[in-house]
């Protein structure tokens, strides 16, 4: 998936940093779109992924402007319910950005969604 960096996906704008390049949440964001795209053969009807951990080192800047190509390399097989990606990201000139490893666990989306809605009407006060 390629991205071009643009205002608003700098560390300045989305405040994890002062400085106008991309930033790592913006980038991470990136990567863990290019996890859940990866992941889609490993998911059954009614399935899907959640993320569940990141491991990323952000080695280069980007400018705005600048292009960025994320890739996400899928398990060769599931692990049970687990899946561990290996990813990276190079910029236009074909250095690292960033590379690391994103885990998502497959899910029955509604028993998920329902679970997660349960716990919200359990926090709410009587």
């Amino acid at each position: 998936m390629r991205h071009e960096v643009t205002d608003a996906d700098t560390a300045t704008t989305v405040g994890s940093g002062d400085v106008p390049v991309l930033s790592t949440p913006r980038l991470v964001a990136w990567m863990e779109e290019a996890t859940v795209r990866a992941a889609a053969p490993f998911t059954a009807t009614g399935q899907t992924t959640v993320g569940t951990a990141l491991r990323i080192e952000h080695v280069r800047a980007t400018r705005v402007g600048g292009r960025v190509d994320v890739f996400a390399e899928p398990p060769a097989a599931a692990s049970g319910r687990h899946l561990t990606f290996r990813v990276r990201a190079v910029d236009d000139a074909g250095r690292l950005v960033a590379t690391g490893e994103i885990d998502r666990a497959v899910v029955d989306r509604q028993r998920f969604l329902a679970a997660v809605s349960d716990e919200g009407r359990s926090a709410e006060p009587t």
